[in-house]
């Protein structure tokens, strides 16, 4: 139980003398002590009943304290029965060691503080255990009576008091408490989520213990059983995928009936997973089978008709032909010893869901498949729409990117990377093979930019960008070093800033007044570094030809 549930206790006579901020404390038992140094009976947790019969004079309270603190213990109640007041001395040591105290009014016993909170602790315990058991119920329990994540969550929360979400490798709500929960903001279930993935790429058992801010969280991985530890060969392989329990609370101190019922509710969770990944199948096939056609060269009238098959499975109740979008993802570890397209496949099936959209349905509205190391998604869309900024609605690759790259970059770690590739919505069969194509082709610039997480859509196909995931490796690097080296080499014996000089220069297309704006200077002293840069590489900032070289220098570099 906690400190904040005893002074709610109307009946136990306890007024809050200090320590407000720790009354989220847990309580594991009671000990009444009048010793000087009680320190061999204590184990840590407990609430420490004291008469004051050990304080002769003011000096006595500070080492009482100090060694109530380092014993671990949770709180101090002081009764008032024999001095009257609690001494000043008293509470000024307790704040100083941030302990919390309570003053016992001289009518309430001892024996009754103590009775009620060996009552409480206890039946907190018996309530775990009839969990446990209730659990096993609940798994036994075929179809939807056996009930959801959301159900078990209420059930954390009405019965133990805990806090708890469901969430995505990404950072995705897919299921909170719905009884009187608090709510969790999307910023910090992307955080859950990086903290997680980092810690089990450590390959540490669970739970992962984090504090966010002041909030203590604890960590649980949700394995299915295809996911499970013993199954996977490598952590990489399942990482990516493996949703997770959040629970508001420090998990540091529980006893171990209670991490058994905490893992009990992950296994229930990951029942529920394995009902719906089941039902992926379906749609894993029709992804398949359409992308075979496609990629095969199958004429436009057999894929028109495969895709009249899967809209309703995707889109029910849609009753017309929607548009497409083909998003490409590759997931690469190094050592290349871990096949990618499995792990790419799951992936995406979370990844491509809106990441506002709480729940585990709206993944059932996606279809990937995969062939080798890549997986390929097949998006249905109801219609399409020209937005406010001319651009069209659906997938936009830079939007997918930020809502994915931090929780993704620390499962990742320095030994992996994802690159995703997105088309444009084509309307027709006929459309399909350019889509694929396209997304192939986006996610192969993707591929070229540094970074552990990146993107491309379909709009950056038509400017230089295209070509340059194309130009080999040794070819970038030379082109780079002829043109850049040079200004590198004074930058750091001068600090001239010759570089960022540049990138400024050609950003505003040559614009003396502006870019002297930008960066702050005289426009003297700009015509005196571009002239610097132009002696040091022989070339002239005037000309187009030199130019569009520097600018390619630099984005290739």
């Amino acid at each position: 139980m906690r400190l904040r549930a005893l002074l709610d206790t109307d009946a136990l006579g306890l007024r809050l003398l200090g320590g407000e901020d720790e009354l989220d404390r847990t309580v594991r038992g009671v000990m009444t002590t009048d010793l000087r140094d009680p320190s061999r009976y204590l184990s840590g947790g407990e609430l420490v009943l004291t008469g004051l019969a050990w304080r002769r004079d003011a000096e006595d309270s500070e080492p009482f304290v100090r060694i109530l603190v380092a014993a671990g213990v949770a709180a101090l109640a002081a009764g008032e029965a024999e001095l009257g007041d609690v001494p000043d001395d008293l509470v000024v040591a307790c704040a100083k060691h941030r302990l919390p105290l309570f003053a016992v009014h001289e009518s309430v016993a001892f024996a009754t503080i103590t009775e009620h909170v060996v009552r409480q602790v206890s039946g907190e315990r018996a309530g775990d255990l009839a969990a446990v058991v209730d659990r096993h119920r609940r798994m036994m329990t075929s179809g939807p009576a056996g009930g959801g994540p959301d159900v078990v969550l209420d059930l954390l929360g009405s019965d133990l008091d805990l806090s708890a979400w469901v969430l995505s490798p990404t950072g995705r709500l897919i299921a909170g408490p719905k009884v009187g929960g608090p709510e969790l903001p999307a910023d910090l279930c992307a955080r859950l989520a990086a903290e997680h993935l980092a810690a089990a790429r450590t390959g540490r058992r669970g739970p992962h213990r984090v504090t966010l801010g002041t909030a203590p969280y604890a960590l649980f991985p949700i394995r299915s059983s295809g996911r499970s530890p013993q199954g996977a060969r490598d952590v990489r392989e399942t990482v990516l995928s493996d949703w997770l329990l959040a629970v508001a609370a420090d998990a540091g101190d529980w006893p171990e009936e209670r991490l058994d019922l905490l893992q009990g509710v992950t296994q229930l969770i990951a029942v529920e997973r394995d009902r719906r990944d089941a039902a992926r199948t379906v749609r894993r096939r029709l992804a398949q089978e359409v992308l075979e056609l496609v990629q095969t060269g199958a004429a436009p009238a057999e894929i028109a008709a495969r895709l009249r098959v899967a809209a309703p499975v995707l889109l029910p109740g849609l009753g017309a032909a929607p548009h497409w979008q083909v998003v490409v993802a590759r997931v690469e570890w190094d050592g290349g010893d871990i096949e990618g397209g499995p792990v790419a496949q799951s992936l995406l099936e979370e990844i491509l869901v809106d990441p506002l959209a709480t729940g585990p349905e709206p993944s059932d509205r996606i279809a990937v498949a995969h062939t080798g190391d890549e997986a390929i998604a097949l998006v249905p869309l109801p219609a399409v729409s020209t937005e406010h900024d001319g651009s069209e609605s659906g997938i936009h690759a830079e939007a997918l990117l930020e809502s994915v790259r931090d929780p993704l970059t620390a499962g990742l770690d320095e030994d992996g990377r994802v690159t995703l590739g997105v088309s444009a919505a084509v309307h027709s069969a006929e459309g399909l093979r350019g889509a694929l194509e396209e997304a192939r082709h986006a996610r192969r610039v993707a591929a070229a930019r540094p970074g552990r997480v990146c993107a491309a859509g379909h709009q950056e196909l038509a400017s230089h960008v295209l070509l340059l995931p194309f130009v080999p490796d040794d070819v970038r690097r030379a082109f780079t070093a002829r043109l850049l080296d040079p200004l590198r080499d004074y930058d750091r014996r001068h600090r001239a800033e010759l570089i960022p000089t540049l990138e400024a220069f050609l950003d505003c297309d040559g614009s003396w007044t502006r870019c002297a704006n930008r960066l702050h200077l005289h426009v003297n002293t700009l015509r005196y570094r571009v002239g610097r840069i132009e002696q040091l590489t022989s070339r002239d900032l005037s000309r187009l030809e030199d130019k569009l070289d520097f600018f390619l220098a630099l984005r290739m570099s």
